[in-house]
């Protein structure tokens, strides 16, 4: 199983930027998929969430209206589209893999892209 993210940069207050994860080693189209991401010194949390088919999706209060998950069963990708990044947003973010949507419980992780966020 891997999970493989990507996208992860430098950028300012205000600017967007779209990670990838590229997925294999299991059926996607079976698991949810979800970004979580930590930053230094802190706890890792949840950031967003999407069903099986995509027709379902939840995000942190954080990120509501700013961020955007997707997916591609196709290929086995999902995406997070960030809009509007804050200086808070900058953490490392990570994609996951989960059999269960609600609450997301992953069962694999990747390995993680920095996104840095200056004012």
């Amino acid at each position: 199983v891997q999970l493989v993210e990507s996208g992860g940069g430098l950028v300012q207050a205000g600017d967007s930027l779209r990670l990838s994860c590229a997925a294999s080693g299991f059926i996607f189209g079976n698991s949810a998929m979800g970004w979580f991401r930590q930053a230094p010194g802190k706890e890792r949390e949840f950031v967003a969430a999407i069903g099986y088919s995509g027709a379902e999706r939840h995000y942190a209060d954080s990120v509501k209206g700013r961020f955007t998950i997707s997916r591609d069963n196709a290929r086995g990708m999902a995406f997070l589209q960030m809009n509007s990044l804050k200086v808070e947003d900058t953490a490392v973010y990570s994609c996951a893999a989960s059999s269960i949507f609600k609450p997301l419980t992953p069962s694999y992780w990747g390995q993680g892209t920095q996104v840095i966020v200056s004012s």
